[in-house]
């Protein structure tokens, strides 16, 4: 685990109780399997764990002390001990009968107002915390290479398609060339057409999917200029990233996996890219805006206007 992946997943607040569980499923493809052992024992049995010192945590999962201290720093505790209070609190509530949680803050029975306001806070969060993490040096070395570009392809599957899916629209109506690919196999084929001079970029939460990984390998090997967008800066994309855009681990739930908490703040990445790249080519893009404004200004007439 590198410093910075430790940095963006560990606040100098710890989380809430409520949310270790969501935690803990986020983390755990990032940590060693003798981590899981333990993210995995306190996030299944919190009452049994806030009992236990942290030998005997080391002991019920076969692991060492240093491995319960390093698991507790990376779920964001300053230590063994702030996570037993954290594990405590947990089995507290579990045990006080509260509504089940949808997530990590709303409650089954919370009002509509209540959960309209708590979203709207952690979609806040997410976008605050994505802002503060990505590197600019970064974007603005993706926008002169996207500025410059012949084509522009973009691979992503799931929600991430979406969000490929918006950017290429965004870049094509300022007269770019862009496309993106949903198709694994279309997106390999189409990979292989690239060359120095082309851009090539990944969205991928996890940063470990294989039909995103595949196609920006291809690009690589091609010598186009490769670009992640992932929440993950040490996953397996980005060994074939020239460039890497992180975006925030938004918190996840039973009904907000991190494939749909995520796309806000790989929205505002692409949000980011797109507005960087139109300033830089604000003489072709003004103009290309608002021809395809007007062109489709009639579809948005009211019904029997001419």
């Amino acid at each position: 685990m590198t410093s910075d992946l430790k940095e963006i997943f560990s606040g100098d607040t710890p989380p809430a109780p409520a949310a270790l569980a969501a935690k803990v499923r986020t983390l755990a493809p990032s940590m060693t399997r003798s981590m899981q052992l333990v993210a995995e024992a306190v996030a299944g049995d919190p009452a049994g764990c806030a009992a236990l010192t942290v030998t005997g945590l080391a002991e019920l999962t076969g692991t060492s002390e240093a491995t319960v201290v390093r698991t507790s720093r990376l779920l964001g505790y300053p230590g063994y001990r702030d996570l037993r209070l954290a594990l405590a609190g947990l089995a507290a509530q579990q045990q006080s009968g509260r509504s089940p949680a949808v997530t990590a803050d709303i409650a089954v029975d919370d009002s509509i107002a209540d959960v309209v306001a708590k979203l709207a806070y952690d979609e806040q969060q997410t976008l605050a915390d994505t802002a503060a993490s990505l590197d600019t040096t970064q974007l603005g070395a993706v926008v002169s290479a996207a500025v410059g570009a012949r084509r522009i392809d973009i691979y992503g599957v799931g929600a991430s398609s979406l969000v490929g899916m918006d950017l290429a629209q965004k870049l094509l109506r300022i007269g770019l060339i862009a496309h993106a690919h949903t198709d694994p196999h279309l997106a390999v084929t189409n990979a292989v057409q690239l060359r120095s001079g082309d851009v090539a970029i990944a969205i991928t939460h996890s940063g470990s999917t294989g039909d995103v990984i595949e196609p920006l390998r291809v690009a690589f090997d091609r010598g186009a200029t490769t670009v992640a967008i992932t929440g993950r800066p040490d996953s397996p994309v980005t060994q074939y990233a020239d460039h890497v855009l992180t975006t925030s681990t938004a918190r996840e739930s039973e009904l907000r996996p991190a494939a749909m908490s995520s796309r806000t703040s790989q929205l505002l990445v692409v949000d980011c890219l797109f507005i960087g790249v139109a300033q830089r080519t604000y003489e072709t893009a003004a103009p290309a805006l608002s021809a395809s404004y007007e062109a489709l200004a009639h579809r948005h007439s009211p019904r029997g206007a001419r």
